[in-house]
């Protein structure tokens, strides 16, 4: 059940984006209430998959990437909107950046037959990284209140970007350790 509802939120991914780009006076709205449904299937995967004891290995791949794919798609049709746009691409670098480089190390290390696990940290900084986007998403041009908060939402942005940073630079320094050894 809960591996069915991480893939319920890539599948929302589409609809999602297709409602951001429809051109029509209500679509950016639906996106938004589409990108938070997506959103909130993080936490209830997880407590799906506590409460069922259904933890599993598949689960433990498909959530950070379901997280990741979510989040990607948003940022990059705030930047094809102009959303986000100026210093702000450089904070959407740092995580698309960031989460592939985090990919790639989990990948390296499970080569030696190590794991990096997930840090307390870094499941704060997907929740204000999805907390950002639907925030952004919101004070998009005809998005569901006023763009005057934009200012808000680029803060909340640069914060998912440092915290962004900050858990990249932990896992970095981690899993280097880890690929160093012998």
């Amino acid at each position: 059940m809960a591996n069915l509802i991480t893939i319920a939120r890539i599948g929302l991914i589409i609809p999602f984006a297709f409602l951001f780009l429809a051109n029509v006076p209500w679509g950016l709205k639906a996106a938004f209430v589409v990108f938070v449904l997506a959103s909130l299937t993080d936490f209830l995967d997880g407590w799906v998959a506590r409460a069922r004891n259904e933890v599993s290995a598949l689960g433990a791949a498909l959530d950070p990437l379901a997280d990741k794919l979510l989040i990607t798609a948003a940022l990059i049709l705030l930047l094809r909107n102009g959303t986000i746009n100026g210093p702000g691409v450089i904070a959407v670098l740092v995580i698309i950046l960031r989460e592939i480089l985090v990919g790639g190390l989990r990948e390296a290390v499970t080569l030696k037959g190590e794991t990096l696990p997930v840090t307390g940290l870094a499941k704060w900084k997907t929740s204000i990284q999805l907390i950002a986007a639907g925030f952004l998403l919101a004070t998009a041009p005809n998005g569901l209140i006023d763009t005057d908060f934009q200012p808000i939402a680029q803060v909340a942005l640069w914060l998912a970007a440092l915290l962004t940073f900050w858990t990249g630079a932990d896992y970095a320094m981690r899993a280097t350790s880890m690929l160093r050894k012998q």
